[in-house]
């Protein structure tokens, strides 16, 4: 489906993030807020100064988004928080910087940072879908969990004489790292249930990723492009593609396309088109042992039709987030 006019786009009152979640990030998240009091723990270390900080310094620095003031961008951020029910709209400020950037900050009243160079590359439908990513990050709290899962990373690097050693700290980090990744595919489909356009998703991709054309032609193209990475069986390819993901927060740009791609060719995001998705209200009865076997069976997935003989290790360094939850979950 590929919605052209506001009217035409359906809108998700009360909408779940499991709606849009990836499997390993639902999976994850289920787990983390079902600790009782977990939020309030974590803003109890962290406070507000910092966001509250940001934010002074971005009212100084930075455009902030109103009618008047990137009038666009303004109607894009109602728009959005308006389709995933996310309210108050966060606030939205514009950086002067030549990279695209878009990025959501804060914990209690989060707000958006989007850059310059971002506004100038992206059409009104990529802005739309990049707007959108952004607000399910809002929507799904990432911020919390991502600190949270900061503050951990910090605290096991003063550790390092625990017994695990070295290499179990670095299988942590891998999976830590597998879990950001993961909330990224989670947040580009609520920027498609935004946009409901998956060809303007593919077209932002594309020109994030350095592309200067968005033919049709170059952009099945550059979707191709991840299956020629994927094919490539050599083990000393493998080594190089461990590489590749290190210390890296997002997902490689052409496979990150395909990835949502497939999702928007799915069953899943027609059923969410059609007003078929889970509701906040039933969220606190949400299985968590539903979840987490979701999340394996994501990771089963990608092992079987992965062609890379090295993928596993990645996959299982990601699977060792669920598995890690559901032993916190046991008496």
């Amino acid at each position: 489906m590929t919605a052209e006019n506001p009217a035409e786009r359906r809108q998700f009152p009360g909408i779940s993030p499991r709606a849009y979640e990836h499997p390993a990030d639902r999976g994850a998240l289920v787990a983390l807020r079902s600790v009782p009091g977990l939020p309030a723990v974590l803003r109890a270390l962290s406070g507000a100064v910092g966001e509250r900080r940001e934010r002074l310094l971005l009212l100084a620095s930075a455009v902030k988004v109103t009618p008047r003031q990137f009038s666009t961008v303004h109607e894009l951020r109602l728009e959005c928080a308006a389709t995933l029910d996310v309210g108050p709209a966060p606030e939205v400020f514009v950086l002067r910087n030549p990279d695209p950037i878009a990025m959501t900050i804060g914990m209690d009243t989060p707000f958006l940072v989007l850059s310059t160079g971002l506004i100038d590359l992206l059409d009104t439908d990529g802005l739309r879908f990049t707007i959108g990513h952004e607000m399910g990050h809002v929507l799904s709290g990432h911020a919390v969990y991502r600190t949270l899962l900061l503050h951990l990373t910090s605290a096991s690097l003063n550790l390092a004489w625990f017994p695990i050693g070295y290499w179990g700290l670095r299988a942590i980090q891998l999976a830590l790292e597998e879990w950001y990744r993961k909330s990224e595919l989670s947040c580009d489909r609520a920027g498609l249930l935004c946009g409901q356009d998956p060809a303007a998703a593919l077209r932002t991709h594309a020109l994030l990723a350095g592309a200067t054309s968005t033919d049709p032609e170059e952009l099945a193209e550059f979707v191709a492009q991840s299956r020629e990475y994927d094919a490539a069986t050599d083990i000393r390819d493998s080594i190089l593609k461990l590489g590749h993901l290190a210390g890296r927060a997002h997902p490689l740009p052409a496979l990150r396309a395909a990835e949502l791609q497939r999702w928007a060719a799915g069953e899943e995001y027609a059923a969410r088109l059609r007003g078929d998705y889970p509701r906040r209200a039933d969220d606190p009865d949400a299985s968590f042992a539903a979840e987490v076997k979701a999340a394996a069976g994501a990771y089963r997935d990608a092992v079987a039709s992965s062609k890379d003989p090295l993928a596993k290790l990645v996959t299982a360094a990601g699977g060792a987030v669920a598995d890690g939850l559901s032993r916190l979950r046991r008496p």
